[in-house]
């Protein structure tokens, strides 16, 4: 039951989280460039799990699978998801420069197609359920984000890649994670992430403090909940799970980020827009259907 928990909750908590973050990044995106916000988020949310860390340790409780302790395991897992969310990250802020903010949301939840069809080649298989729950997903998102027809710009074709990331980073973690601990390996991603992130700032960006501070409010929400916070629980609902399973639970982003504009910035939603988070919705409990397996 604490597995099904896990897995069927965490993911929709994350997409939660990330649905309002929208909202504060787009409010970021006036103030800081794309490589230093990033860089402020990732450093917070690398913060907030070394504290969680050095918590669990004063206190004393243990991780319940010490198996899964390995320094080298957690540095080289943590690195390979955080250079991925990195270049996921960067290349969905480049994108939503010259494209609608629905529009880059549609694009970049592709993974959740993109993640089953990668994992094929990694021997992961995917039951006829959950392809037509990806189906009806992909028909929900454009319903949700895409107004006033469809046409391709090299803005799409960024944000595409950055789907691409995306999918590199869920599987990432689905490889990594079986055998690592869950928020060490997240704490990793998030301090690689912030370096990289760094770094194409120092090259590319100028900040001032006073850009900082105008921005504090959305790197705090970004930084500690959509980085430190969400991220990790993504980490965390992936043991054990079905990679394509917790892709279309996480591309419920769209939704709440849908509904997060409608309460916090007085956004209106179209009749349209709410077809497609009853579709979104129906896909994710069609998802959830268990399947019986052959004797």
């Amino acid at each position: 039951m604490e597995k099904r928990v896990r897995q069927g909750v965490l993911p929709v908590i994350t997409a939660l989280i990330w649905g309002v973050a929208f909202v504060f990044q787009k409010q970021g995106a006036a103030h800081l460039g794309n490589f230093t916000f990033n860089a402020a988020r990732f450093f917070l949310g690398f913060l907030v799990l070394c504290v969680f860390l050095a918590l669990r340790r004063l206190i004393g409780k243990k991780n319940a699978e010490k198996r899964k302790s390995n320094p080298k395991k957690v540095w080289i897992g943590g690195f390979c998801c955080g250079a991925a969310l990195f270049a996921a990250s960067a290349l969905q802020q480049l994108g939503i420069a010259d494209t609608d903010a629905g529009k880059t949301a549609f694009i970049t939840a592709l993974y959740i197609v993109l993640v089953p069809l990668f994992g094929l080649f990694f021997g992961k298989k995917v039951t006829a359920t959950v392809w037509i729950s990806v189906a009806v997903a992909v028909a929900g998102m454009y319903f949700l984000c895409v107004h006033g027809g469809f046409s391709v710009r090299k803005s799409d074709l960024i944000l595409l890649l950055c789907a691409v990331m995306y999918a590199v980073q869920i599987l990432a973690i689905d490889h990594f994670v079986q055998d690592v601990d869950g928020v060490s390996m997240s704490c990793v991603q998030m301090l690689t992430a912030c370096v990289l992130s760094l770094i194409g700032a120092v090259l590319t960006e100028t900040v001032t403090w006073q850009a900082l501070l105008d921005c504090a409010v959305p790197i705090l929400y970004v930084g500690i909940m959509s980085s430190g916070v969400a991220y990790t629980l993504q980490v965390l609902a992936q043991i054990g799970t079905n990679p394509t399973v917790v892709s279309l639970l996480l591309s419920m982003e769209s939704v709440f980020g849908a509904l997060a504009g409608a309460m916090i910035s007085g956004e209106r939603m179209l009749p349209t827009e709410i077809v497609g988070c009853v579709l979104m919705f129906a896909a994710v409990l069609l998802a959830q259907i268990p399947v019986k397996k052959k004797k």
